[in-house]
């Protein structure tokens, strides 16, 4: 949309010449008008353009996983969560974090005033262990609470491929047609990661699951889980469309299930491990995505923070969203 926007823009630029000027354009050369229209159909084309577009700039809507900060404290976490650029926060249960119990203990009042208190909504709820079919009592709360996204995982037999696996998806998206009538009432989006062992899991997973279910229906896009190949991923992401309702900037590093040193733990990280995220940017901005960003990582074990304090966690989620804005202010247009 922004990107029609802006060609609409050239149109009017280009076509809009004042009239005393077109006239002495005429005069003084019998080939002005030619000239005139031809740098007319020129911008609206998008071809040879002399000046850069005037709509509003492709940009990430950053969200912040609690999770990255472990067990910690609610009151300690959503203060840090502007400092990051973030404008919403992802609870998490137990065990990588313990935010949704901690939400059920200080009940859903205290807890709007505390977003409120820090200016900063409740965007997402993770919730793997309920699964995609124990979601509807948690979507209402959801609803309550002004939460528009939740994601889980798509639980099925897993390795399957071509036709049996295609059938299987077929038949997860029937047993999610009721959970998505409450999720159609509730406002909200279940977005299906692609997490290993689970049956949605691959680049084919995925897309059949969007050609077999609807809108409330989305994805957790989850690169840590699929070939570091930025060509795969940057055609699954086109392919994906506007069905991606989070985007993980979460690459697989050194992986994140053995205890390693801080420093290749860390490789998970954009912008510290190999994966070069230009090339995923390009496809997001070709979408027009403006889903949830979360820069994202696990640490070893499960429930710490992923550094000593959350200042420094804060630190370092600032230092990846630097290198994702680096590589989305050098697209080219």
């Amino acid at each position: 949309m922004r990107i029609q926007m802006n060609q609409n823009n050239h149109s009017r630029s280009a076509t809009s010449i004042p009239r005393r000027s077109f006239h002495r354009s005429v005069i003084t050369s019998g080939c002005g008008l030619a000239i005139t229209c031809c740098t007319a159909s020129q911008k609206v084309d998008g071809s040879n353009r002399p000046e850069p577009q005037s709509g509003p700039a492709f940009r990430l809507k950053y969200i912040v996983g609690s999770c990255m900060y472990g067990y910690t404290k609610l009151e300690e976490i959503l203060p840090e969560v502007g400092k990051t650029n973030a404008t919403a926060i992802d609870i998490w249960p137990k065990v990588h974090g313990d935010q949704r119990e901690q939400l059920a203990a200080m009940g859903e009042t205290s807890f709007q005033k505390l977003l409120q208190k820090h200016q900063v909504n409740l965007g997402c709820i993770t919730q793997y262990k309920l699964g995609p079919f124990g979601l509807q009592e948690e979507m209402k709360l959801a609803q309550r609470l002004g939460c528009k996204t939740m994601v889980t995982g798509g639980k099925g037999p897993k390795d399957l491929k071509g036709t049996e696996l295609k059938s299987a998806v077929k038949r997860f998206a029937d047993q999610m047609k009721p959970h998505l009538e409450v999720a159609k009432q509730t406002g909200v989006t279940i977005a299906i990661e692609n997490h290993a062992s689970n049956l949605i899991q691959s680049p084919d997973s995925l897309k059949w699951l969007m050609d077999f279910s609807d809108p409330h229906l989305g994805i957790a896009l989850a690169p840590y889980h699929l070939p570091q190949d930025t060509g795969l991923l940057s055609n699954l992401i086109e392919a994906l469309g506007n069905r991606i309702a989070i985007f993980y900037a979460w690459q697989h590093g050194m992986g994140c299930m053995t205890k390693l040193p801080k420093e290749q733990e860390l490789l998970q990280l954009p912008g510290r491990g190999k994966l070069d995220f230009g090339p995923l940017l390009t496809s997001l901005r070709k979408i027009n995505y403006d889903g949830w960003t979360e820069i994202f990582m696990h640490p070893v074990p499960r429930g710490i923070p992923i550094l000593g304090s959350s200042e420094k966690v804060t630190a370092e989620i600032n230092r990846s969203r630097k290198y994702l804005e680096n590589k989305v202010s050098s697209l080219s247009d």
